[in-house]
């Protein structure tokens, strides 16, 4: 197996990005090899440092060209060939031959980390869009939503693909048997929602290989109401952002509000605090899979550290172990969605 990282993306680049990575070689095998790319002499300082100069497992590709977060992808891509980001994406194409990676992670601009696999990797057959599937933690367990930044502007077929994909990844990765898989809107009515959420829950109604449960509010994605939520890729990306600022603000407000009344009862919370903030902490969930690209690109978080990367390496690896890409090549097969978004 190889797995490449882009060492140059994300805020805490490239020292946390390379020590994650590092940190994951305990889950490789002998003949397993971790491709990071970037910046030559920051990889090489750090693998020296950490002993490991000898290590063949890790191999340094150097770039000299970083994308920025707020640049433009694809004037970007075209601007910078020998980017870290577009050199990851090649190495992830069946083009890269013997250099091809299983794997490849980024936590840099997410535009240009689509645009870079979707050109370079291509598409899983059958496959119309691919989409950005991310795990929400909740007391009830993981819920996937899929989109959140791949494709702002889908069509039905689209999002109804992303049911299949995202809810096979629901069952195989994090183990939920049938998921329940739902259209986010603005009321639980079938009648309400834009011509995009009402066509697509169409679609998915009709489809009997589908556990649709009908429209899901915001307020109802952590209430055990569906395991798979669907939906386009601006409202996904601002719905993701929100729950993860909400809940980094209420263990804040609650760890405040405790010591403020009793400090020893906060010092006795603590432990309790710790545990569940872990559970409900997006570095332990390693980013998210650009479901339907031909291979496996994990998209981070911009603000990972170096446990994200190490989660993400461990995530990715469980992806492949549980043949998700093969199963969705069969089941898109059976479904047989037309461009149309028709179900044949």
């Amino acid at each position: 197996m190889r797995i490449a990282v882009d060492v140059m993306g994300g805020d805490h680049a490239p020292d946390a990005i390379i020590d994650g990575a590092i940190d994951a070689l305990d889950q490789l095998g002998a003949d397993d090899q971790l491709v990071l790319i970037g910046d030559e002499t920051a990889i090489n300082e750090t693998i020296t440092e950490r002993g490991l100069k000898n290590d063949a497992r890790l191999i340094v590709d150097p770039t000299e060209q970083v994308i920025g977060m707020h640049e433009s992808p694809i004037e970007a891509l075209r601007t910078k060939p020998n980017s870290s980001i577009a050199r990851m994406a090649w190495l992830g194409s069946r083009k890269a031959k013997d250099e091809r990676c299983d794997i490849i992670i980024s936590a840099g601009n997410t535009g240009a980390c689509v645009a870079a696999a979707q050109m370079s990797m291509r598409r899983l057959p059958g496959v119309h869009r691919p989409g950005i599937a991310v795990t929400l933690p909740t007391f009830h367990g993981p819920v996937v939503v899929c989109d959140v930044g791949a494709n702002i502007v889908p069509k039905p077929h689209h999002l109804h693909q992303y049911a299949h994909m995202a809810g096979l990844y629901a069952k195989l990765v994090h183990g939920i048997a049938d998921p329940r898989c739902a259209v986010l809107s603005i009321g639980g009515e079938e009648g309400k929602g834009t011509s995009l959420v009402k066509e697509t829950a169409t679609l998915m109604r009709q489809d009997d290989m589908l556990n649709y449960v009908g429209y899901i509010e915001g307020r109802d994605l952590f209430d055990d109401r569906a395991d798979v939520i669907v939906t386009e890729g601006f409202t996904g990306n601002v719905v993701l952002k929100l729950a993860e600022g909400l809940a980094a603000g209420l263990f804040k407000t609650i760890a405040h509000e405790i010591f403020e009344v009793d400090p020893e009862l906060a010092m006795k919370f603590e432990p309790v605090v710790k545990k569940i903030y872990a559970k409900h902490d997006y570095h332990e969930y390693g980013g998210a899979p650009l479901l339907g690209a031909h291979g496996i690109c994990k998209i981070l978080h911009g603000s990972s550290e170096a446990r994200t990367i190490n989660a993400a390496i461990r995530k990715a690896i469980s992806y492949i172990d549980h043949n998700v890409n093969e199963a969705i090549v069969e089941t898109l097969a059976q479904a047989n969605i037309t461009a149309e978004g028709a179900t044949e």
